[in-house]
């Protein structure tokens, strides 16, 4: 009963690290990377579509996105999204593809990315936390129908801390990659 509490609560922690993970491949970081449009979507035949889905998109340089349309007539629609995000891009169309430069990072910018970035750390260790406290919660149900002891609720909560600690440090590490990575010049 207890592993399959323990197994549970890594399980929903892992992806709480995933998401974080997704969360910070959406941050600029003045290189250009594909999945910096994850999210755009552009009306494509009155359905919002995302970008990924209706084109090529690579980064041939380190400041460049080429987006290539499968469908040449939807050219228009993709540059009006990346236009309108807020991602601050400016797209050039020549009519096959388009191409975003991405330009260098200002020192302001740097500094409100970093706050982003703390702030969607904190957000994944509350959503740690409160994984944390259903699995602390789970137990004491277990202790009050008598299935364990007082003892193996203590070490069980003991245990259920150790892994939640083991991913606030993993979250406190991707964080600081993440701050690194923005504040290199």
């Amino acid at each position: 009963m207890l592993e399959d509490i323990y197994a549970d609560s890594k399980a929903r922690m892992e992806k709480t690290l995933t998401s974080l993970a997704r969360d910070y491949q959406k941050i600029r970081t003045g290189r250009a990377t594909p999945t910096l449009l994850d999210g755009l979507a552009a009306n494509y035949y009155g359905a919002p579509t995302p970008l990924s889905q209706m084109a090529s998109i690579t980064a041939p340089e380190a400041r460049l996105l080429l987006i290539q349309p499968w469908d040449p007539t939807s050219i228009g629609e993709i540059e009006k999204v990346i236009l309108k995000s807020e991602l601050g891009l400016t797209p050039q169309n020549d009519g096959k593809v388009i191409r975003v430069n991405i330009p260098p990072l200002t020192k302001e910018r740097r500094k409100e990315l970093s706050k982003l970035v703390k702030k969607t750390a904190e957000e994944a260790k509350v959503a740690l936390r409160a994984i944390r406290r259903e699995a602390n919660e789970l137990t004491k149900e277990l202790k009050k129908s008598k299935d364990i002891s007082e003892d193996e609720q203590a070490k069980a909560e003991t245990q259920i801390q150790k892994i939640t600690d083991d991913y606030v440090a993993k979250t406190d590490q991707a964080a600081a990659a993440k701050e690194k990575e923005i504040l290199e010049f």
